[in-house]
């Protein structure tokens, strides 16, 4: 048989069951880390996922005729991943903003929640609203309307806004006096509250906005008739029913519901005292309300790898003094640590410093990146630098010795700046990695470059021009340090 009745067989083979598949499964995406009460993982069957998105999933695919398939995508990715297809709907707590209505196509709001402060049980009698918040730190969850509000209370009170990846860390930090207070839905704050007697939640809103589905542009017909699935749910009260049995329903959705039905047209988000949320801004008025902020973090970025190496070279030079030089146990002890360090993820370091000792020690989130990243280079230096040694021909060193050096002579005088010429250009590469391995420090708070970036790219819908900046500040730090190296290398060569 022919090769190319072999390829064209395998293509019908591979791609019948697709298209088979997306006529009867309704794909949607969401996040179930930290996502309760909207996506989450039964307790009792950690297999199974619950929540009240997914019961409105369930409800829309039966609405189609269409089986419910979960796709997870992280929160901040799940428009763009709608929108290249990897799912057709988005449901996780999707916030309905103008930059959104503007990029997705979005169903009509199905509930309404308010922004609300949370804040240290001590706290709340002085700490009612952001204006209070001046010269303290404020934490949310990034890509959220939430987030752009303290970005203008930011500019307005003097306040830090602290993103997050979870909705969950922000109110541990909280109890652990890290921020000082959380802006978030009233879903999550009356959830985290539930279990936590040391904090309270501020009674005034500081905005009302609405949870959506998103669909791609291109999908507007399958919104639509989405859209009708959810109105028909608002009048027989099947939505009613889920949001009690999530204990989620108050006052506010019967009014929403009425004013859906009669298809008045509502307001994505309401702030108080006249904050604006960046999403309604052109993506070139984003633009340039970014620049700043992306500047500031690639200083971050660029001093926090700076810091990080410096500590990663000289523990790394003393690692690898140690199993050229030291006794048994000592190097035995010294290969742990190595093979510890490399065999592990750094994130998962990242997080046992931040996290892991916080009930002993609570580190600073920039200090905890530094320690973490400066802690896991070492290992990967002091592989390089033990090589490095042991690639300087013994017999130099033996006339050392035979001359009446001493091993420390010999060390600093003759093997220390031979080795360090050769691990130069590893070296170099190192750190170039670690400039990129900074972005991990996000977890802990830590605004650096691409976290800004994933927030300016929530924030306008498109990765496009944030990517291309993103990536233009790292090549303007990493290029000057990689041809300053060359030179250098060439230098030493010519001498």
């Amino acid at each position: 048989m022919p090769v190319w009745v072999l390829l064209a067989l395998l293509v019908f083979l591979t791609a019948a069951p697709s298209t088979a598949q997306s006529t009867s499964l309704l794909r949607w995406a969401g996040d179930p880390e930290g996502g309760a009460p909207y996506v989450e993982a039964n307790p009792d069957r950690p297999k199974e996922l619950v929540g009240f998105d997914v019961e409105i999933a369930n409800l829309l695919a039966r609405g189609l005729g269409r089986t419910p398939e979960f796709v997870f995508v992280e929160y901040r990715s799940i428009d763009q991943s709608v929108t290249r297809g990897d799912a057709e709907v988005g449901l996780s707590g999707i916030e309905d903003t103008p930059g959104r209505r503007a990029s997705m196509a979005v169903t009509v709001p199905y509930y309404q929640f308010r922004e609300v402060l949370t804040v240290r049980s001590q706290d709340k009698d002085h700490l009612r609203t952001l204006a209070d918040l001046g010269g303290r730190r404020v934490g949310t969850l990034g890509g959220t309307i939430a987030y752009e509000i303290l970005l203008d209370a930011e500019r307005r009170y003097g306040l830090e806004a602290v993103s997050y990846d979870d909705d969950v860390h922000p109110y541990d930090d909280l109890r652990l006096g890290r921020v000082d207070a959380v802006l978030l839905d009233h879903v999550l704050a009356e959830r985290r509250l539930r279990t936590s007697t040391d904090l309270a939640i501020q009674p005034a809103s500081v905005a009302t906005g609405h949870y959506v589905g998103v669909f791609a542009p291109t999908n507007a017909a399958l919104r639509d008739q989405v859209n009708e699935i959810l109105r028909g749910a608002m009048r027989d009260g099947t939505l009613e029913r889920v949001f009690r049995r999530w204990g989620v329903w108050n006052d506010a959705q019967p009014e929403l519901f009425q004013e859906v039905l009669a298809g008045h047209a509502i307001d994505p988000v309401t702030t108080s005292d006249g904050l604006v949320i960046g999403s309604r801004r052109s993506w070139w008025e984003s633009t340039l309300a970014y620049m700043p902020s992306l500047i500031r973090a690639s200083l971050v970025t660029l001093f926090l790898s700076f810091v990080s190496m410096v500590l990663a070279v000289v523990l790394g030079m003393a690692i690898a003094s140690g199993r050229v030089y030291g006794r048994r146990v000592l190097r035995a002890l010294l290969i742990g640590y190595v093979e510890l360090m490399r065999g592990t993820p750094v994130l998962l370091q990242l997080f046992v410093l931040y996290y892991g000792l916080a009930a002993a020690i609570r580190l600073p989130a920039f200090v905890a990146a530094f320690l973490g990243l400066a802690l896991n280079y070492a290992a990967y230096e002091s592989e390089i630098y033990r090589s490095a040694l042991e690639a300087v021909p013994k017999g130099q060193l033996e006339a050392a010795r035979t001359l009446g050096f001493t091993e420390a002579q010999v060390l600093w005088l003759i093997r220390g700046p031979q080795a360090f010429r050769l691990a130069l250009a590893p070296m170099t590469n190192d750190f170039v990695a670690l400039l990129k391995d900074s972005s991990l420090v996000s977890v802990l708070t830590v605004m650096e470059l691409t976290k800004q970036t994933q927030v300016f790219a929530t924030n306008i819908g498109s990765w496009v021009v944030p990517g291309l900046l993103c990536a233009a500040l790292y090549l303007a730090m990493s290029l000057p340090l990689s041809a300053a190296a060359r030179r250098l290398e060439a230098k030493w060569k010519a001498a």
